[in-house]
């Protein structure tokens, strides 16, 4: 039975969500499990198409993971070099083919704790802000990963 309130204490009214200061809230988009899965899978199903065991992250636009497919012989540093890969291309907004570039001119940046800085990341975005990261590890070059990346968010319908 809960607890009955005091009426000295009562409980608090509710704020309706924007009615503090302009601008005290947003508005962000997220894909749904389904989205990612689809995402997940769509990558994983094209790596399998050229025989290639890889492994399939993907992140939502905070870089934490949400789904992640391992194909039955894809190595065991996959797992967590595809996380690394969809958060680093989260963050960026960019493929992390591109982020390699960056590199030269800022080697710290592969410092940055939970990033990767190789091939095979790629971003989804939404109005032109990032909801998603994915990231494939395990195909013999980071070019052939990002194809897969690429061809989970085309699984995506964008």
């Amino acid at each position: 039975m809960p607890a009955a309130r005091s009426p000295i204490c009562p409980a608090p009214a509710a704020v309706p969500a924007g009615s503090g200061a302009p601008g005290a809230t947003t508005t962000s988009t997220h894909l749904t499990i389904d989205a990612v899965a689809r995402a997940a899978r769509a990558a994983l199903d094209a790596a399998e198409a050229e025989h290639q065991r890889v492994t399939v992250a993907v992140v939502d636009r905070n870089g934490n993971t949400v789904v992640a497919l391992r194909r039955d012989g894809a190595g065991p540093q996959s797992y967590e070099s595809a996380e690394r890969k969809a958060f680093t291309t989260e963050s960026w907004n960019a493929p992390t083919s591109e982020l390699t570039g960056r590199l030269e001119q800022t080697p710290n940046l592969k410092d940055i704790p939970g990033t990767l800085f190789l091939g095979g990341g790629v971003p989804v975005t939404a109005r032109n802000a990032p909801i998603t990261g994915i990231g494939v590890v395990g195909a013999p070059s980071g070019t052939l990963e990002e194809k897969y990346a690429r061809a989970g968010a085309a699984g995506l319908g964008r």
